[in-house]
């Protein structure tokens, strides 16, 4: 308990393994399992580099320096009000996506109530209220709860691996691509999968800036969930056939599409509800997490331009956007996790890559620098903004949409 460098890292990676998790066999179904290994691996290093970025930037502020100050410290006015802006709506995104993903996970469970859709918005209503109030009460309760259902998700995750690995099938493995495209197209949902960023702040003041410890909580921390990914990915691609899988979606583009997809493929009913047990627990930490960090945020802001709030009425703003969402975009898990990953994109690579250039052109002798010079904040810099575009060019059509 006392190491707080390993503490540090577990938070880390705690943060960082979330929907996008949940996301990827959906949205990789049809990229195959070497172009997605590809991409996990590429944006696991973008991601990494960009919070050394920010590690870099902190040797010039105080430990304490929350992200928006860092960019009123280098961008002025507008550069806190554009971070706090992207922050909040990457939020919302993120919790979108957990309401419409827990609601489909949900209705598979429920009797018909009605119609299909009259059954799912039942489902996103009730997964929103009961895990709100957890927030509401406050951090206790929420602690108490998270606990439970962290060490309850590890063992069900390890119970997934053991019954799916033995059936992964080589041939499934070698699935080539349908269009080499759609990494392309998968890369703002699967950016968000190392979305640790917004506790970097935390781990700053929590390591008191050893930039030692940092590289390390930050390194380790993103290479456990790399290495869950993989076998995450190893797992479904290797026993979900791609022309099966890729035909129940169209069905059910959903959580609840890979829950049933595992049932009829494997035709074991015990492994998808595994899988199911998995993706609602994953769900729910995160969303919890989320919650927690979003309902904070509104209420320090609304303390700063000096408006009353309570904690009932801070639940109403933290939870009726993502609700209203989800009730009128029941599957539209991946739909927010993209435009999560836009604002993302902004938040955790274009604002570092633009405080470290500002930083090392005012500080040039900062002790420590993260490798790659004015080339690599470059590279980094473009690819941000590629992933910003990304939807958009799926909308107007010049790229695939990643699900069938």
């Amino acid at each position: 308990m006392k190491n707080k460098t390993l503490g540090s890292t577990l938070l880390v990676a705690g943060t960082t393994i979330g929907a996008g998790m949940l996301a990827m066999p959906i949205t990789s179904a049809s990229m195959g399992f070497t172009f997605t290994v590809s991409l996990l691996l590429i944006l696991w290093l973008l991601l990494s580099f960009s919070a050394l970025l920010f590690i870099e930037v902190y040797q010039t502020a105080y430990i304490d320096a929350g992200l928006a100050s860092l960019a009123e410290q280098y961008f002025g006015r507008w550069g806190r009000i554009l971070s706090t802006f992207s922050l909040l709506i990457f939020m919302y995104a993120i919790l979108s996506a957990y309401v419409t993903g827990g609601g489909s996970l949900i209705s598979g469970l429920l009797p018909l109530v009605g119609d299909s859709v009259t059954t799912t918005q039942i489902s996103i209503i009730l997964f929103t209220v009961v895990l709100g109030v957890f927030i509401i009460i406050g951090t206790s309760s929420v602690d108490a709860v998270n606990r439970l259902f962290f060490f309850s998700k590890i063992a069900v995750f390890l119970f997934v691996l053991f019954m799916m690995l033995p059936r992964v099938s080589v041939d499934n493995l070698m699935a080539m691509p349908i269009n080499n495209a759609l990494v392309l197209s998968a890369a703002p949902v699967f950016f968000t999968s190392f979305g640790f960023h917004v506790v970097i702040p935390s781990i700053v003041k929590y390591l008191e800036g050893d930039i030692k410890r940092l590289k390390i909580a930050v390194m380790v921390g993103t290479g456990i969930p790399l290495i869950a990914y993989l076998l995450w990915q190893l797992s479904t691609h290797g026993v979900l056939s791609q022309s099966q899988f890729l035909q129940i979606l169209q069905q059910d583009p959903t959580l609840n599409g890979l829950v049933n997809a595992t049932r009829e493929i494997t035709g074991s009913q015990l492994l998808s509800e595994a899988v199911r047990g998995f993706s609602s627990l994953a769900l729910i930490t995160s969303f919890l997490g989320v919650s927690l960090s979003l309902f904070d945020c509104l209420k320090d802001l609304l303390n700063r331009v000096k408006v009353r709030s309570n904690r009932v009425s801070l639940g109403v703003l933290t939870f009726l956007p993502p609700l209203v969402f989800a009730l009128f975009y029941p599957e539209g898990f991946i739909m927010a996790l993209g435009y999560a990953g836009i604002m993302f994109a902004f938040y955790g690579l274009v604002l570092p890559v633009g405080l470290a250039w500002k930083a090392r052109r005012l500080s040039p002798n900062l002790p420590y620098r993260v490798w790659g010079g004015n080339l690599a904040l470059l590279i980094a810099l473009l690819l941000g903004i590629l992933i910003i575009v990304i939807p958009f060019l799926i909308d107007v059509g010049y790229l695939p949409q990643v699900i069938a």
